[in-house]
């Protein structure tokens, strides 16, 4: 028992552990001087204001080491055992709502959600301002798919916490579910204003891109799209292509010179239309980086860039000028040039040419804007004197591009192995098609930033396997049977972990240009090879998966060379395909039987005059042609119209082929299309039957558009007992 003398002592002491916030111990010590003095009024008063003063808050939260621990438990991710402890904590502190947050995350991580939701819903209750507990109820609520209380949950973090990038990311995601894509948009925007690294909400507008046409200007967005192209994970600019121009289309600057410079480009203020457009960053960026999918917006540059040519000498080389005339050299060169141009504008560009020369052989410099204005026209490598330019920063993105890019590929050739020389006919000529240009040309990817397990592949994809070997395998070796310019190997070698990527094409200059994109990169798990997949056995080696696209149609028989990358997959090996449907591509048929009846051949400029045609006709057929992003650039345009071979597929002759090969379905590729097919067949296992599938096509003839893109998985035969 204390004597009245240690009162004093104590009552300092308490005070003492107030001060260091150890609650408990003051506590202790007002309770053991009341056991001794019941009616010690100093004592009652100093117990009185600990509870109900502003250390109150303290009373209600356990000792911080206590916190400490629970939270360290949190971020080994021992979810079990801090649910179990919270439980504990919050009987004897029932108002620590940092303890109810916690318990409500380790059951968020484990999927309990009612659990969470409760916890998170004590939390908000106790502390209504800790804007974390609403964003956590968000995701909760989120992950039960009540998106519309998510999204009041996230909005209300955000009125606590109005510079919450995960709260606006998250609610974007939500909105994106409901098909509110718009308003998605805004929260995504939002999202990078106050993270500007914020890859996961740079990806989703990236999704969103892929299926959205705008409506309405929305300038805001301006900034974070320029953004975009420089994330390593977005989306490819081609995929995206089409909304950004339906975005820029309605911006007032060129909306205008739409309406209006392509009824009278004589009388077109050129300087001043290049110095307004100049302001367009997002427009130079996407003319910079790929082929601008529009015709009317196609128009326009080509107007622009005939007025360029003909005031070239009487133009001032502004800043403006040169980094418009800097981008519209760019997009010419990366759609190979595919922009009609008029005898009066071959005959100002031989006018130019030679005083570009003159000026050359004469020690001088030409000024930068007669070289981009002939960049615009052709590729500088294709003059002699490109060597002897002073390279400067205003042609240093199109002497790059365009000379130095294509010396590199050059270098590359002698690089490259092959397997045997091709003699297949139509593999020469298909051959001989490719090496006229790298196809497709392309300037981005989008890369993973991590690599993953192929088996989390399997599963987003929602594959119907006949075995999970191939997800037990820890170092896939992968096939690309036709890799083209190396899109689809460096994509896959950057998503799959610990993968080994072999790369096949029949065009030495499209695996150049792969391979020069590939170090570029810095992606280091591929090999390239010139070789025809009718060859490919002579590699003695199988793969464990293979991955096809848009190859074995152009091949003189696609069954034989299907036969090939079959004997070459492992069993239980995977294989992606990619085949064109009969009935999807009835229009091109008919495209290229006229074609064919009227004689028209596949060079340069017999392909232009057929696509200028195209273009001033009023024919349906030929205005749906130009809707296809291959219209756009001249590879591509050969390759959809003109290919030297073509074969085509029903999903029954597919389904006879899998049969004979002995592969199984396992799963289409698209999922617009899967959901599409949904809406009609509710039954998971409707998903793999391609009986139920091919009677979704015909009634949706057009869905297929691009080409079947399908997984298929070898099966394994028995051995004999």
């Amino acid at each position: 028992m204390l004597a009245k003398k240690s009162v004093d002592q104590a009552l300092i002491e308490a005070k003492r552990h107030i001060k260091k916030k150890e609650t408990q111990e003051a506590l202790k010590l007002y309770q053991s001087i009341l056991v001794a003095f019941p009616k010690n009024k100093r004592v009652e008063l100093a117990l009185a204001n600990l509870k109900n003063s502003n250390v109150n808050n303290v009373v209600k939260n356990p000792p911080q080491e206590t916190f400490n621990k629970i939270m360290d438990l949190y971020k080994k991710g021992q979810y079990l055992t801090v649910i179990e402890q919270a439980k504990l904590i919050t009987k004897q502190y029932s108002e620590a709502y940092m303890i109810w947050n916690i318990l409500g995350a380790s059951a968020l991580q484990i999927g309990v959600l009612d659990q969470a939701l409760q916890a998170f819903e004590k939390t908000t209750k106790i502390k209504p301002d800790f804007s974390n507990g609403y964003y956590n109820m968000g995701v909760a609520l989120q992950n039960q798919r009540k998106l519309d209380v998510s999204i009041e949950a996230y909005n209300k973090a955000i009125s606590l916490k109005p510079d919450y990038p995960e709260a606006y990311n998250n609610m974007g995601v939500a909105l994106k579910d409901q098909g509110k894509l718009n308003e998605a948009l805004e929260a995504f925007n939002k999202t990078i204003k106050f993270r500007h690294d914020h890859i996961e909400a740079y990806n989703n507008i990236g999704i969103i891109l892929k299926g959205i046409i705008f409506k309405e200007p929305n300038p805001s967005l301006y900034n974070t799209l320029v953004s975009l192209f420089d994330q390593k994970a977005s989306e490819r600019p081609r995929d995206i292509a089409k909304s950004l121009t339906s975005l820029l289309k309605l911006d007032p600057i060129l909306k205008n010179y739409l309406q209006s410079i392509c009824k009278d480009q004589v009388k077109i203020p050129i300087q001043k239309v290049v110095t307004n457009l100049s302001e367009l960053t997002l427009l130079l960026k996407l003319m910079s980086i790929c082929p601008i999918t529009d015709i009317e917006m196609e128009h326009l540059l080509t107007s622009i860039r005939a007025s360029l040519l003909f005031e070239t000498l009487h133009l001032t080389n502004t800043p403006e000028l040169l980094k418009f005339q800097s981008a519209l050299a760019l997009q010419c060169f990366i759609n190979e040039y595919i922009f009609n141009q008029s005898e009066q504008e071959n005959r100002v560009i031989k006018d130019l040419e030679n005083i570009v020369k003159l000026t050359i052989k004469n020690n001088e410099q030409p000024n930068p804007q007669s070289i981009l204005c002939l960049a615009s026209y052709k590729p500088l490598n294709h003059y002699e004197w490109y060597d002897k330019l002073r390279v400067g920063s205003e042609i240093e993105d199109v002497f790059t591009r365009q000379v130095l890019e294509p010396q590199q590929e050059n270098d590359l050739k002698s690089e490259l192995p092959f397997l045997k020389k091709i003699n297949n006919k139509i593999s020469l000529k298909v051959r001989e098609q490719y090496e006229l240009n790298p196809y497709p040309r392309w300037v981005k990817l989008a890369i993973p930033l991590r690599p993953e397990k192929f088996s989390k592949t399997i599963d987003d994809k929602k594959l119907n396997l006949c075995n999970n070997r191939i997800r037990e395998v820890k170092a896939p070796e992968i096939l690309i049977a036709g890799c083209g310019t190396g899109q689809q190997s460096i994509e896959t070698a950057a998503q799959i972990r610990d993968s080994k990527v072999f790369a096949i094409d029949l065009s030495l200059s499209s695996l150049a240009y792969a391979k020069r994109k590939t170090k570029e990169l810095g992606v280091q798990n591929i090999e390239y090879m010139q070789a025809d997949i009718l060859e490919l056995e002579k590699l003695n080696k199988n793969f464990d998966i293979i991955e096809c696209g848009g190859v074995l149609h152009h091949m003189d028989d696609p069954f034989a060379g299907w036969q090939v990358l079959v004997n070459c997959l492992k069993p239980g090996g995977l294989m992606r395909i990619g085949l064109y449907s009969e009935l999807a591509r009835r229009h091109i048929v008919k495209l290229r039987e006229e074609i064919r009846d009227a004689g028209t051949g596949s060079k340069d400029f017999e392909m232009k005059l057929f696509r200028l045609n195209m273009i001033e006709s009023e024919k349906k057929q030929y205005k749906d042609i130009q809707n296809f992003n291959d219209f756009y650039s001249l590879s591509e345009f050969r390759d959809l119209l003109f290919h030297v071979q073509e074969h085509r597929f029903t999903i029954p002759k597919i389904k006879g082929c899998l049969s004979d090969l002995g592969l199984k379905f396992c799963g289409f590729e698209s999922e617009n299309i899967i959901s599409q097919f949904k809406l009609t067949n509710i039954n998971k296992e409707d998903t793999y039957n391609l009986d139920k599938w091919h009677i979704f096509e015909e009634a949706n003839p057009r869905a297929f558009v691009g080409m079947y893109e399908f997984w298929c998985q070898k099966i394994e035969k028995k051995g004999n007992n």
